[in-house]
């Protein structure tokens, strides 16, 4: 399956162009005009060797989607979902004129994510800093150190559960009882060592 280039747009008097509609000075006219998106057209169209079968989908579109999809942290139907109806979303991935229906399946952006791999996904984030040094947003000192912020990463941490809570209280009280000479009298089966799984009678 082979990907073919995007055929020139023919001019359409009775639709009018999304630089037409759409605000020039909006971020993601201006992040569009940074990227090098050339550069997908050319890498990508390695991993699509076959020139058999139905052409695949545009490299344009694809990275463009996966942008958006990262910027607003949205799903693979999400995001088509949202292109059909936002211009900017459609401007972005390279369209000329308003479309109003889903430019591909959902499906199909994750067997893109499967054949570029990891390389292709470095290749996004290595574009989008290009961009973001070419517009002056990004500097080389920024780049010279990463901050991570660890709230976002997961922990073992045992939240206070009702049965957890409960379990500690039986522990101690156990522990207090037996440093007292206490015997206690157990209902039903334990739940490991001496105590009890109900209330014990005072």
């Amino acid at each position: 399956m082979k990907h073919r280039n995007r055929p020139p747009e023919q001019d359409d008097l009775l639709r009018p162009r999304l630089v037409d509609l759409i605000d020039m000075r909006h971020e993601l006219v201006k992040l569009a005009a940074l990227i090098d998106w050339e550069f997908f057209e050319r890498e990508w169209a390695g991993f699509f060797p076959s020139g058999t079968g139905r052409p695949a989908t545009q490299p344009r579109l694809v990275a463009g989607l996966m942008y958006l999809q990262h910027l607003h942290r949205l799903s693979d139907e999400a995001v088509v979902a949202r292109w059909v109806e936002n211009p900017y979303f459609q401007h972005f991935t390279g369209e000329i004129f308003f479309q109003h229906q889903p430019p591909i399946h959902p499906s199909s952006l994750s067997r893109w994510r499967d054949r570029i791999g990891d390389e292709g996904a470095e290749w996004l984030l290595t574009k989008t800093i290009e961009a973001g040094r070419s517009s002056g947003v990004v500097d080389d000192d920024s780049l010279s150190r990463v901050s991570v912020d660890t709230t976002v990463m997961e922990k073992n941490i045992a939240y206070p559960t009702d049965a957890r809570l409960y379990e500690k209280a039986r522990a101690k009280i156990v522990a207090l009882a037996q440093e007292a000479g206490v015997q206690l009298r157990q209902q039903g089966a334990t739940t490991g060592g001496a105590g009890w799984s109900r209330p014990f009678p005072l």
